[in-house]
Order: structure tokens, then sequence, then C-alpha cells
């Protein structure tokens, strides 16, 4: 197969989609692999490093996707990729359908063949693909809280950990999941007072488990939620539903019952966001304020630290894009349920239940193509 690796030109987004590693594993089973040129410097790999790894490397985006069976990428198509995209090629990629319809309907135009790494799921519904970035997106969560609680920043000017004799900041993680828990351990590593809240009763239980002493359970529910939030500092919204939007568990009316400079960091934004005041934004410009509430909403947390990111992130896709080129989407599809929950459309029609009822369009079932 003929796998593509475009430049990602999403803003400040310096991952890229497949290592030298990675392209040697696939060109050494047969496979041809093209790179844009300087992809991969943003992670740390040179031209050179892919080009001794047995990849061929093209000087622009619109070659790289004019010429590949397989677009391996890390973020979404973005506008200017959307005409790039042809018929039957297959795109493996974070995609996020259910948050924006309008990469949702140039999908379907293009007539391409769309595997989101987010809906890839194994039979305990974990998901595989989503996990790295999770666990970078949830220990990011806390790293970036923490810097925006400075006053010069705009924050309530307090210390995460606090000092002997003070106490320190209240941190509520919304959502028990894998990012919620990789924020809740490094909240508390940095000596913050930490409460999580999930829906999960036995989720809750094995946290209470595992969790330091700094680290508090609550059942999640609007009553409790407004219990807490006006004494808290840091808020992280840490909520997933594969494929589909997230859930408002903080609304508008909320902002008022928060002390002036309470942080908010948004996990969940590229899913539609489970603050209602969210919107996405960039690392260029991460954060906005509304009723002295502090927003940091980028949809691409992970891309600020991209040599971890890619790293963490390939080691997961790695076997699934092997397979896809070894057998094809079809075959692979039909032979990994893992892969075959990854599509969401196909040659113009949605397969992946959320992302239909998102938008209320029609859903095909995926047996159709297969």
């Amino acid at each position: 197969m003929i796998v593509g690796v475009p430049k990602e030109i999403k803003n400040n987004e310096n991952r890229v989609a497949l290592t030298p590693a990675g392209a040697q594993e696939l060109t050494k089973r047969g496979h041809t692999v093209y790179i844009q040129s300087t992809a991969g410097e943003g992670s740390g790999f040179t031209d050179g490093e892919y080009e001794s790894a047995g990849a061929q490397l093209l000087p622009t985006i619109e070659a790289t996707y004019e010429i590949a069976e397989m677009i391996l990428k890390v973020k979404e198509p973005i506008e200017p990729e959307y005409k790039l995209i042809k018929k039957d090629q297959l795109v493996f990629t974070y995609f996020h359908f259910a948050s924006y319809k309008p990469l949702t309907k140039a999908m379907m135009e293009s007539g391409s063949v769309c595997l989101a790494y987010e809906t890839v799921e194994k039979k305990d519904r974990s998901l595989p693909l989503l996990v790295p970035m999770s666990e970078v997106a949830g220990r990011m969560s806390i790293q970036e809280g923490a810097k925006y609680l400075e006053k010069p920043l705009q924050g309530r000017g307090i210390l995460l950990g606090g000092v002997p004799g003070v106490r320190p900041a209240k941190v509520l993680i919304l959502g028990g999941g894998v990012v919620g828990t990789n924020a809740a351990k490094m909240a508390a590593g940095m000596g913050a007072d930490v409460t999580i809240m999930d829906l999960n009763l036995g989720r809750l239980r094995y946290l209470d488990d595992v969790m330091p002493a700094n680290v508090n359970t609550f059942m999640s529910n609007e009553y409790n939620i407004r219990e807490l939030i006006g004494s808290h500092d840091l808020i992280v919204g840490a909520v997933l539903i594969p494929g589909a939007k997230a859930p408002n568990l903080i609304t508008r009316d909320m902002l008022k019952e928060m002390r002036p400079g309470t942080v908010l960091v948004d996990v969940a934004v590229d899913q539609g966001g489970c603050i209602e005041t969210c919107k996405p934004t960039t690392h260029e410009n991460p954060t906005f304020i509304i009723d002295d509430i502090l927003h940091y909403c980028v949809a691409n947390m992970p891309g600020a630290v991209p040599y971890t990111s890619t790293l963490a992130l390939t080691n997961a896709t790695l076997p699934y894009a092997i397979e896809l080129a070894n057998k094809g989407w079809k075959t692979a599809c039909n032979h990994n349920e893992e892969l075959k929950l990854g599509l969401n459309v196909i040659n113009g029609e949605i397969v992946y239940k959320a992302v239909s009822e998102a938008f209320d369009l029609s859903h095909t079932p995926v047996e159709k193509f297969l």
C-alpha cells in the first residue's frame, strides 16, 4: 500500500503521525511510505532520519495527498485539506466528527473512508488510540491549570500545592476515566486537595483504593457539582462519551457561583466540551475570560509536547496502521472488530451512529460496505 504522511497544519500542532521507526516497520513489509518534507521536525525527527528508514520525501502537502492510498494524520483535516482528500482514500486520524458538522459534511462529500482513532474500541470498552493522548492531556490539564492560577495570568493567585502553614489549592475533576485519573495523579503529586467525580460507583471505588490520601471521590450529579464549584480553584472537565458530543456538566449560570480567578480546563473541548461556555482555543491564544472565570480550552493540548505525544501516539497506532496496510481497510475491518468500530464515514455515508445522531443525519449500517 502507498502510505502518505502530511505535515500537520492546525495551529501549533507539532506532532506527526509516523516516526522514522514506524516508517521502517511499514517499508520492510513492502509498503511505500511518503512523508511530506519537514513533517517530523516539530517532534524532533529530521527528513534524513525518515530517508534512512526507507521513506521517500515529498515537497508539498498536495503531492502527499495525491499519491497516497492511506493518509496517516494526527488531527482532523482542516478546511484547506478538505479538497485534497480523494474518493476511496483511507484517512486514519482523530476526527471527533460529532463536535463539528462542517468537517462531517466535507468528508461525506469527499467520498473517502474515514477511520477515527477515537472510536477504535476493544472488547472491554477501552479506547486504545485515545488512551495515550488522554494520558498526556490529563497530566497537561494540571500543568496548565497550575500556571493559569497565577495572578499575572488572571488566575486566583494560588499555588497548587500550598506551603507549610498555607492550605493548598482545591482541584475538582469531572470524570474518572483516563484523563481524570491522570489529572488526579498530577494534582495529587503537586500537593493539591483533589476531588474526582464520576457517575460510575465501581469506578469511584477503584479510584478510592488506588489514589493517595489527598484525593477524594464524589458521586457526579448536578446538585453535587453545584455544591463544590464555589470552593474549588481549578476545575478540569474530563468527560468522554465515545464518538459523541460531551454533555454540559457546567452551565453558564454556574460561573456566578465560582470565585473570580477560578480556572476551568475543558479537556473534552474537541468533543464539544463539557463546560457550556467553553469554545475551542489554540496554543497561540489559549484562554479567555467570562464572568471573571478563566477558561483554557485548547483542542490539541498534547501538541504542545510533541516529542512525548508523537512517541506515545505512534506506539498505539502503528500496529493498526500496519494491519490496514497489509490487508486493506475492508479485510482488516472484517477481521478486527476494534478497527471496524473506528469506521465513521464511508463513501459519503455516516456509519457511526453517534455521529449521525449528533446532527440528525441518516445512519447506514457499516456492514453495507464490508
